[in-house]
């Protein structure tokens, strides 16, 4: 049986720990767990590179030779020996003039807009069966390959973080690089608002051509 000084004791006791712990919770934020991520850490996750102008692209280099080995090693079984696609996998090469048709074609050489985005897709998402596997000198030589099928570079293309950003992609004039849907220039309103009676809706997105009807057959689908 327990004396009184006893009990004095053991909630003596109990006291510092409560302490201990709350001591412990405030070093290690409000929730009692975890800790700051070292820079090394968040270098790991930080792989993006910035299709405008390059920012992100590591150190290294690949050119076109090296990048037809890798291709063949990595990429053909997919993509085909010549980026043409292999079963229902996408073409890297051709589709030039067939984004207005009925069949587009959306390849790196007829769409994308950036050729570092080319790199930074394959950096992080190629080869399929094990994404971002690959040393940054063979991204970078795939990626020179790749440009090199679609008559974007010449075959002694190097690429690297100061030769990529430079390469004009043939559809990077097509793109659109203002936001033109009028709902995203407004800023949120937090204090005396407008009356949500008092708002007439001017345009839409489907007005201007942005967004497709969304009923009937997919085929048929048009801007109203």
């Amino acid at each position: 049986m327990f004396r009184p000084a006893d009990w004095r004791g053991v909630i003596g006791a109990l006291g510092v720990l409560v302490s201990m712990s709350a001591a412990l919770a405030g070093e290690r934020g409000p929730l009692g767990y975890g800790r700051a991520p070292t820079a090394a850490e968040i270098a790991g996750w930080d792989i993006d590179a910035r299709g405008d102008d390059g920012a992100g692209l590591p150190l290294g280099k690949g050119d076109v030779a090296r990048g037809t080995d890798v291709f063949a090693e990595q990429c053909a079984a997919c993509h085909g020996t010549f980026g043409e696609g292999e079963g229902r996998f996408p073409k890297l090469v051709g589709g030039k003039g067939t984004l207005t048709g009925d069949r587009p074609e959306p390849t790196v050489g007829s769409y994308w807009p950036f050729a570092v985005t080319l790199w930074d897709y394959i950096n992080r998402a190629m080869p399929m069966p094990s994404p971002h596997t690959l040393p940054t000198d063979d991204v970078y030589a795939l990626t020179a390959y790749i440009l090199s099928l679609n008559d974007i570079v010449p075959d002694d293309f190097v690429a690297d973080k100061d030769s990529l950003p430079k390469v004009k992609m043939p559809n990077h004039d097509s793109f659109s690089w203002t936001d033109p849907r009028p709902d995203t220039v407004n800023k949120p309103c937090m204090s005396n608002c407008f009356d949500p009676k008092a708002i007439q809706i001017v345009s839409t997105a489907e007005g201007k051509n942005l967004t497709p009807r969304t009923t009937g057959p997919l085929d048929d689908m048009q801007p109203k």
